[in-house]
């Protein structure tokens, strides 16, 4: 898994009704851009996370 600064990590519930977890990559902190990554959720909580196969990465889109 590869992720740039200002991707978002979607991790999804593994259990039913469990919603899924949306985060920000505010840092990479791996090389050539794969985990861990330093994240900041939508409350502010910063966490740093290395992604498991239930995540998936949403790539920025340039402006």
């Amino acid at each position: 898994m590869k992720a740039s600064k200002g991707d978002r990590l979607v991790m999804h519930g593994r259990v039913v009704g469990k919603q899924d977890r949306v985060v920000e990559v505010v840092e990479v902190l791996g090389p050539n851009g794969t985990p861990p990554f330093r994240v900041r959720a939508e409350d502010g909580h910063e966490s740093i996370v290395s992604p498991g196969p239930d995540t998936a990465v949403e790539t920025r889109r340039p402006h």
